[in-house]
């Protein structure tokens, strides 16, 4: 299955979604924040970035969910900065630390070499794009790039759920896998937590977009993905993420056979060990109330990580070479 992003490039219409989304740097719109500054001139907005992109670490991931880990890794691109706040952020160190990620900017150029040294050296079964959704006009210039060198991996856009519906109909055929996060079902919770106030429209209308363009999951015969959509959805305690609501939505207005991964990893890190509500990790019983939910609603399709996840999964952007230790494992997922 050749990615769509080829047939774009040769047709000269992804050269054409490159210019569009370049353009519109001058006065942003990318994300949800329409922050007008023009990043071209080096104005900044509220993800405190310009016109090049940040990339902060660039590795083989061998603890996504098994779909897209595979056995090979998934050839993983963390971009710096965020257009969210979470103060639980696990990426903190990357994604609110701006003063220091502005060191690792980079060109479109550039970011297309580490494409083809993570399909190319490591041998990695996809790009994967972390926090993707305010550098979006530099991916696809840099995945411009990358097909004259020869790319031919699935591209994975792995984001926050915060993002814009006009952004992502430019990635329409870009983009194989949509990995979001479905955060929250009150915005309420989203100021508060993660200062994003239409948090919850926001991310089903991108939800509602990404299913259009890709549709459910579909894997190889080695089990990983080629294609599809796979909604990440974190246990927070004290019910703070609504997973009742959210999941309910996505069963009856997404898909009853979308692929849902069901996350227990949350660790009270950045700044929600000082926030009531937060500053623990979930419980047994917290798990078990969302996996009896999963059960009842019928979702079938996707994974649950195990109580042990919390502590396996702590990146650390600040140690030589790679942001996660050996111990992190798609073993740590269970199929539903």
């Amino acid at each position: 299955m050749e990615p769509g992003y080829i047939a774009l490039y040769r047709s000269g219409e992804l050269e054409r979604r490159a210019e569009a989304l370049e353009a519109r740097l001058a006065s942003c719109d990318i994300c949800p924040r329409d922050c007008g500054v023009n990043r071209l001139q080096g104005e900044l907005g509220y993800c405190h970035s310009g016109r090049l992109p940040i990339v902060s670490a660039v590795c083989a991931h061998h603890g996504e969910e098994p779909a897209i880990s595979g056995t090979r890794g998934s050839g993983t691109i963390f971009f710096g900065n965020c257009n969210m706040r979470c103060v639980y952020c696990q990426n903190y160190q990357i994604s609110q630390n701006w003063k220091k990620q502005k060191s690792k900017e980079t060109d479109c150029h550039t970011l297309a070499e580490k494409m083809l040294y993570l399909q190319e050296e490591l041998g990695c079964h996809n790009i994967n794009f972390v926090s993707p959704s305010h550098f979006v006009p530099q991916l696809v210039r840099a995945v411009v790039e990358a097909v004259r060198m020869g790319l031919k991996l699935p591209l994975v856009y792995n984001s926050s759920g915060y993002d814009s519906v006009a952004t992502l109909k430019e990635l329409d055929g870009v983009i194989s896998i949509y990995l979001p996060d479905l955060r929250y079902a009150s915005d309420e919770w989203a100021r508060k937590l993660s200062h994003a106030p239409d948090y919850v429209a926001r991310a089903r209308e991108a939800i509602k977009e990404m299913y259009r363009q890709v549709g459910d999951l579909v894997v190889d015969e080695s089990g990983v993905a080629r294609k599809g959509l796979i909604v990440r959805h974190l246990i927070l305690p004290n019910g703070l993420a609504g997973s009742r609501e959210s999941l309910t939505w996505l069963v009856r207005e997404v898909s009853r056979s979308v692929a849902v991964s069901i996350m227990s990893q949350y660790m009270p890190m950045h700044r929600a060990r000082q926030i009531p509500g937060l500053s623990r990790k979930i419980t047994v019983a917290e798990r078990e109330e969302v996996l009896r939910l999963v059960d009842e609603l019928g979702i079938d399709n996707g994974w649950l990580q195990e109580m042990g996840a919390a502590e396996e999964y702590l990146p650390d952007f600040e140690r030589e070479g790679h942001p996660f230790s050996s111990a992190n494992s798609p073993e740590r997922n269970v199929e539903v």
